[in-house]
Formats: C-alpha cells, sequence, structure tokens
C-alpha cells in the first residue's frame, strides 16, 4: 500500500458494489481568515494524481473560506464498510476550461439551479429563486456563471481508517514527501 489515492479509489469501487447510497458523498471542512471553521456535505467528482476535485459557487460561504484560507479537509465514511478516509491539503480552484467541460455534462435542470442561485446568499422568497430557475431553464442551455466552478483539494495527508473488533481500528496515515512526489507511511494508534 504506497499510494493513498489508489486506495481511495479502491474503497470507492468497494463502496459503489455493496450498493452503498450516495458513496461519493464527502464532508468538507473549511475555515475563514479568523480560524472559525465550517463543515458542509459535498460529491467528490474525482480523485487522481492532482488531488480530489469537487464544483461549488466561488461566492458561497465555502467559496469565501478557501479564498481566505485554501487549506482544507474532507471526511468519506461507508458505515456499511467499516471504513472512512480523511484528507487534508491546500485547495486550488481549476481552470476555467475544466470548470466549462464539466458543467456540460451536468443535466440541464442541475445547470440552471446552478445558474439561478447565488449559493449562500439570502433570496427574497422561493418564488423569487424559483422564477429565476425557470428563466434559466428557459435559455435552453445556460452558460456556466463565472461565480461557479470546480476545486481541486491537493492532499497533503491521507488517513484510511478500518473498523475492527474491540475498537482496535486500523489506522495509516500518509503524509506527501517534502521533497517531491511519493508518502511517508506510519500506522496511527486508533
Amino acid at each position: 500500500m504506497t499510494d493513498p489515492v489508489a486506495v481511495f479509489n479502491e474503497w470507492m469501487e468497494e463502496a459503489r458494489a455493496a450498493g452503498v447510497e450516495v458513496p461519493e458523498a464527502m464532508t468538507l471542512a473549511t475555515a475563514d481568515a479568523a480560524g472559525r471553521p465550517s463543515a458542509r456535505m459535498l460529491l467528490l467528482k474525482g480523485a487522481d494524481e492532482r488531488g480530489f476535485t469537487f464544483f461549488s459557487g466561488y461566492e458561497s460561504r465555502k467559496g469565501r473560506e478557501l479564498d481566505e484560507n485554501p487549506r482544507a479537509a474532507l471526511v468519506f465514511y461507508w458505515q456499511a464498510l467499516g471504513k472512512q478516509v480523511r484528507v487534508e491539503g491546500v485547495v486550488r480552484r481549476l481552470p476555467p476550461d475544466e470548470s466549462d467541460t464539466y458543467w456540460l455534462t451536468r443535466p440541464l435542470r442541475s445547470r440552471a439551479a446552478a445558474a439561478a442561485s447565488r449559493q449562500s446568499e439570502p433570496v427574497a422568497s422561493r418564488d423569487e429563486l424559483e422564477a429565476e430557475f425557470k428563466r434559466q431553464l428557459e435559455l435552453g442551455e445556460p452558460p456556466r456563471p463565472d461565480r461557479w466552478g470546480g476545486y481541486v483539494l491537493e492532499p497533503e495527508a491521507i488517513e484510511l481508517w478500518q473498523h475492527r473488533d474491540d475498537r482496535l481500528h486500523d489506522r495509516v496515515r500518509f503524509t506527501r514527501a517534502r521533497e517531491g512526489s511519493g508518502w511517508s507511511v506510519e500506522r496511527l494508534a486508533p
């Protein structure tokens, strides 16, 4: 076990095969410039050698916090498998062309909803939000707003956790080697 991202992807496939509902669901924890934390659930869109990719509104609370403090953590938990993955690192925006490419893969109604919503901002009423959603649908192909796009969390540490009897869980932490590529590995007490 030398590549924690490869192990993560194996576990993700195992979760899908086991019928885990929404196995790509993850908690994203961020903090503002003053260190005040917040966390929310998101969907992972992929994990590869670059890191863990997700999409959101740049002007949302999470987007503002990532602008102020680009460090974040992710947690995946698949109870049915007794497995958890924790990821910590630096978050960067994806290039606009990658956000555009992903945008076009989303169902039309999801694109319209993202275009209609200024995520995390107050709205006067549900009716106002639905009217903007309808307007976006009438465009036929709503363009990706500049305020929406992708992020990649570049992992500096990944912890793989597996349930064991008597709470003697297996915990293995991978830390990105300082001198470049590769990972150092250590076992942690449960």
